[in-house]
């Protein structure tokens, strides 16, 4: 039986909302930092998928367009009210990130944290985000992901059963999944829990 699916993401995340930010607060550094290093431009279109409460809007530019999806429509609620304090430019949708109703080349900029990790079919994910990316458009992960070379232990295969039942899979390895895609990796840095979190830019 396949633990990871849509449904169970609705239903756990949905769960999670009330407690989320104060899990999710902990990242706030490496947010600040993987959104600045997309050094995000004065009218540029800018899509968010899998926002979760909307804990990125913070550091984003008032003068740019926002689009932010979720598959959890209590996290995208969530989303709408945190706007409320930043203002900006601002539309949210409940979408499922491996199926963006997004036309071809329509962002400048995409922004995936903590969701590559947690979506089902993750390159499904990073091909969508690649096709609905203009020409040039950057990408930033952030998420928890096996570092470059590195061999999967057997205790983290282990450890994996439980946290792909709670909330993502720690055993994801990003090269494998750009892999399939034609974006090129730009850079790769360490980021929390000694490099068990990484901060990555893409661009197409």
């Amino acid at each position: 039986m396949k633990i990871n699916t849509n449904l169970w993401n609705k239903i756990r995340y949905t769960i999670y909302t009330p407690v989320y930010d104060s899990v999710a607060k902990h990242f706030y550094h490496s947010r600040k930092l993987s959104i600045e290093n997309l050094n995000i431009q004065k009218g540029e279109r800018v899509l968010i998928v899998g926002a979760g409460t909307g804990l990125d809007l913070e550091f984003l530019p008032q003068d740019c367009e926002v689009v932010a999806t979720d598959i959890t429509p209590s996290m995208v609620e969530r989303i709408k009210l945190r706007n409320k304090e930043y203002q900006l430019n601002l539309e949210t949708m409940v979408m499922d990130g491996q199926r963006l109703r997004f036309p071809d080349a329509s962002f400048d900029k995409v922004i995936l944290h903590l969701i590559l990790a947690v979506i089902p079919d993750p390159v499904s994910c990073i091909k969508e985000v690649e096709r609905v990316l203009k020409p040039g458009g950057e990408i930033a992960v952030f998420d928890k992901l096996v570092r470059k070379g590195r061999k999967l232990s057997y205790k983290r295969k282990l450890l994996n059963l439980l946290t792909n039942f709670l909330f993502s899979d720690i055993t994801r390895d990003i090269y494998h999944i750009v892999g399939t895609t034609d974006l090129i990796v730009l850079s790769d840095e360490e980021a929390n829990l000694n490099g068990n979190f990484r901060r990555l830019k893409l661009k197409k």
